[in-house]
């Protein structure tokens, strides 16, 4: 009976309601003149100007009508993700040739030039710096020590554009000082790069048809001047020269440091150090002064030796060597550099006898070319 009687209130109040309704409808349309239909602005104009207010709005809670926004991104705040933090110490050796070019300015130029990519879409220009054959024979060095110089080689093409534009910046700078051009020096340099020289001179300035490009690799710079300095100097501000000895006789790189798929597991990542060819048994010396924090064996390494050398520049030092056929020393040893710490062999994850050697500084991991006497 509840039921009953509640359900009947529902239905004629909705009835009451209705009848309300269209008693109001009907005295409406006595007391007022019928509406016409919306006109073409409602129709058109005002539900374009609602999109537009909201879109605005939306952009600009976002940021997205930003001045920088609206330039372009700010290379500030873009991430470098087409190029390896490991490059850095070959970016800081290039530069050191001259104090015009900065490592931030190659690394920029080079991005401009490729994107750091090796896959030119030119037949006469190669790899990440874009070299014709008449370039490389001039600037080309095997500076990674891999046994080639190659203009595809990324370390090589690095240290040969830090050698060409450091000649350019030579060039502009007595220019400069005689008189006959005018202009910031990197800018000339940066000139003389894509215009030349005579170009340069001839405009007594940076020359018109250079300006493109110069705007571009300098629109570049922030955000590799941002990689570099946080990427910890790989020699400590001390010449590299004199910071370590060869471990090995023969320097004979076979896997570089850097990004790699491992010939074994398959996997890509970064291989932490250098690999060395050399003969089963060969000697390995310690490349410093220092104390033998580790000796014993691992299951990737192997027989592996990590030597503790201190700090340097005030930043904690170590080496390690891997896939040993034997230990010559022991944990807690004293050492000297150059003194006997083990054999060459191919114990642990390893194809065949060779010496991985890594540099480590506050624990992260360098590329150890540039801290070697004779990898220069």
């Amino acid at each position: 009976m509840t039921e009953e009687r509640e359900g009947t209130a529902v239905v004629d109040e909705t009835a009451e309601t209705a009848e309300r309704a269209g008693t109001e409808e009907a005295l409406s349309g006595q007391q007022r003149p019928r509406r016409r239909g919306p006109g073409p602005f409602v129709l058109i104009v005002a539900p374009s100007l609602v999109a537009l207010i909201g879109v605005s709005g939306y952009l600009a809670l976002t940021g997205g009508l930003s001045p920088d926004q609206s330039q372009g991104p700010d290379p500030a705040q873009t991430s470098v993700a087409n190029v390896d933090a490991s490059y850095v110490p070959w970016l800081r050796k290039a530069a050191d040739a001259c104090t015009v070019v900065t490592p931030a300015l190659l690394a920029a130029q080079i991005d401009q030039l490729s994107g750091w990519s090796n896959d030119s879409a030119s037949l006469s220009q190669q790899g990440i710096a874009g070299f014709t054959d008449a370039q490389w024979r001039t600037w080309g060095r095997d500076d990674n020590a891999n046994g080639r110089s190659s203009p595809r080689d990324t370390e090589d093409a690095i240290m040969a554009l830090g050698r060409q534009d450091c000649s350019l910046a030579e060039k502009v700078t007595d220019l400069r000082t005689e008189g006959a051009v005018s202009g910031n020096l990197v800018d000339l340099t940066l000139a003389a790069y894509t215009a030349g020289t005579d170009s340069v001179k001839r405009a007594g300035r940076v020359p018109a048809d250079a300006r493109t490009f110069l705007n571009k690799v300098k629109a570049r710079l922030p955000r590799y001047d941002a990689l570099v300095r946080r990427t910890p100097d790989g020699n400590g501000g001390q010449n590299a020269a004199a910071v370590l000895t060869p471990p090995v006789s023969t320097l004979t790189v076979t896997s570089s440091f850097g990004s790699r798929t491992h010939p074994l597991t398959g996997v890509t990542k970064l291989h932490t150090g250098v690999d060395f060819g050399a003969p089963q048994g060969a000697q390995v010396s310690a490349a410093r002064d220092g104390r033998i924090e580790f000796a014993g064996t691992t299951t990737a390494y192997g027989i592996r030796v990590v030597i503790d050398h201190g700090t340097i520049g005030g930043k904690r030092l170590q080496t390690t060597y891997s896939h040993l056929s034997a230990l010559q020393v022991t944990t807690g040893q004293t050492v000297t550099a150059g003194s006997a710490i083990g054999l060459v062999g191919s114990t642990g994850l390893s194809t065949g006898p060779h010496l991985h050697f890594e540099v480590l500084l506050d624990g992260q991991y360098m590329d150890p070319l540039p801290w070697l006497s004779t990898a220069r």
